[in-house]
């Protein structure tokens, strides 16, 4: 069977393909009711890891620690970045596989889903369009651990633009623009999307990796509740829980939202807000979004709509400010929660006739030394914007032969949003683990070669470096000593090996928060 699966930051959604029908799927919760929603929570109690609804019935225990958003750590984190619950320490790519798992079992046993025994499991999945590479691993490997056979990997408004012209286009093959609004729970991205008859081209991206739904949720648990500086994990998740069920039941009307701390710690008092008060510090999160819609709208002339969805975005200020803006332009997807995993299951359907042109979303290279070694400069290997292979193809290539000067290669990598007037990383900047390749062939059999100097020594070795990026956006790297007959291929990525633990509940407020905060 084959699924389209939207890993969101608070919920997971999945959709089906079932004789070209995308029904989205629904769950049996831990109360008997039917969800179209699967709960990434994870929770430790006595010791032991417990995940989607398992956690979601414990977190009114107190002797267990519930935790969620786990997909906000992904893009800063690696396979080994330790995660501290509950006292507990575990590797993210360990949670996220159990975490996996426990959805597979889920679809397998509690859901509408009927699956012959032994069929296997095809996903295609979603991942935010300003996703970096790291991310994109950790989501791929996590559920080919769990027993998913991973198809494909979609950035979430692309997919979105496909449920858009299965949806909007049946009566037109006109060739159009739109741009994909998708407010998430952790992130935010937006896409100009060009839709011919069955082909969908991305024009390009912008998105803010830390604004989501999750922020308007932490400003109206501020405005609640101000210093939480003695909260425990459980009542951080209970505080930011309460402040999404209210934040999600305010419409156009609502005046006052009414906070009930009892909930986070017994015998707390519940708080009222002006939802003007609330809407006020949300407001600078907002306008940046519409500052990325125009940057990218300011490249097409023939705009037919702003496509909204994703979660966050049903907060009415959100709405608000958009028409503001544009107008009649402004369109609301009927599934905001669900277009994502209703655009994935599309593609993941062979007969559906779909096709997209995805490309890259950052920019990607290596620090170089310049100017003999007195300067280091960028080299950006993959530029932003650069289309990539569809499924199947072959992975883009990219190749730099030199003759070495130095010992050992010392690669220092990373993707970046933007670049400046120079050419230096700008913006969303994310950090890789070092590599290091022994140029020298009298090193090429010592294991540690972070503890040898790196010198200046001219030997005439020839050196390539070849450098692969497939459909997903995964990236690699083979290089070789082309003199000396040697290579080794890495895959790269933030392996985390050695980080200081992750403990969800007390991260840093991002600098969008801050931003509105000051206010």
């Amino acid at each position: 069977m084959r699924l389209g699966i939207d890993f969101g930051t608070t919920r997971i959604v999945v959709a089906a393909c079932d004789r070209g029908n995308y029904p989205v799927v629904t769950f049996e919760g831990p109360d008997g009711g039917a969800h179209d929603w699967f709960p990434p929570l994870v929770a430790v109690k006595d010791g032991h890891r417990l995940y989607g609804w398992q956690a979601w019935s414990l977190q009114e225990d107190p002797q267990a620690t519930v935790v969620r958003s786990l997909k906000r750590f992904l893009s800063d984190a690696g396979p080994l970045t330790p995660v501290e619950i509950g006292g507990l320490e575990t590797p993210l790519a360990t949670l996220l596989a159990e975490l996996a798992s426990e959805l597979k079992t889920a679809l397998l046993t509690a859901s509408n889903l009927q699956i012959q025994s032994g069929e296997p499991l095809e996903a295609m999945l979603g991942v935010p369009a300003s996703a970096n590479s790291n991310q994109r691993f950790l989501t791929v490997d996590a559920f080919g651990a769990a027993g998913f056979s991973v198809i494909g990997l979609l950035n979430e408004p692309s997919a979105a633009s496909i449920e858009y012209g299965h949806s909007h286009r049946e009566t037109t093959n006109a060739k159009e623009h739109i741009l994909v609004y998708d407010l998430g729970g952790g992130t935010f991205d937006a896409s100009l999307v060009e839709l011919d008859e069955r082909s969908h081209a991305v024009v390009a991206s912008e998105g803010i990796p830390t604004l989501g739904g999750d922020d308007f949720d932490g400003l109206l648990a501020e405005l609640a509740l101000p210093e939480q500086d003695d909260l425990t994990q459980s009542e951080i998740f209970r505080l930011y829980e309460e402040c999404r069920v209210r934040k999600e039941a305010l419409n156009p009307n609502s005046r006052k939202v009414v906070v009930d701390l009892d909930v986070v710690r017994a015998g707390m008092s519940p708080v009222t807000i002006p939802v003007s008060d609330f809407y006020e510090r949300c407001e600078a999160l907002v306008e940046e979004t519409v500052h990325a819609v125009t940057d990218l709208t300011s490249r097409t002339q023939s705009l037919e709509a702003i496509y909204v969805t994703g979660g966050g975005s049903e907060l009415p200020l959100v709405a608000r400010l958009l028409r503001e803006t544009y107008g009649r332009k402004v369109k609301r997807s009927p599934y905001t929660r669900a277009a994502t995993a209703i655009g994935l299951a599309i593609q993941a359907d062979k007969s559906s006739g779909y096709q997209l042109r995805e490309r890259f979303t950052r920019y990607f290279g290596v620090w170089r030394e310049a100017d003999a070694g007195r300067v280091m400069r960028f080299d950006p290997l993959f530029a932003k914007g650069t289309e990539l292979p569809n499924a199947g193809d072959p992975p883009l290539e990219q190749r730099r032969t030199y003759t070495a000067v130095h010992n050992i290669g010392h690669f220092r990598y990373l993707e970046c949003s933007h670049l400046d007037d120079w050419g230096q990383p700008d913006g969303s900047i994310t950090v890789w683990d070092e590599i290091r390749f022994p140029l020298d062939p009298a090193l090429q059999e010592v294991e540690a070669l972070q503890n040898v100097p790196v010198a200046h020594v001219y030997q005439g070795q020839e050196i390539a470096e070849t450098y692969r990026c497939g459909a997903g956006g995964e990236l690699e790297v083979e290089i070789a000593n082309l003199s000396s007959g040697y290579s080794r291929r890495y895959r790269l990525g933030k392996w985390g090996a050695g980080s200081a633990p992750i403990v969800p509940g007390k991260a840093k407020r991002t600098a969008a928060k801050k931003k509105a905060a000051g206010r």
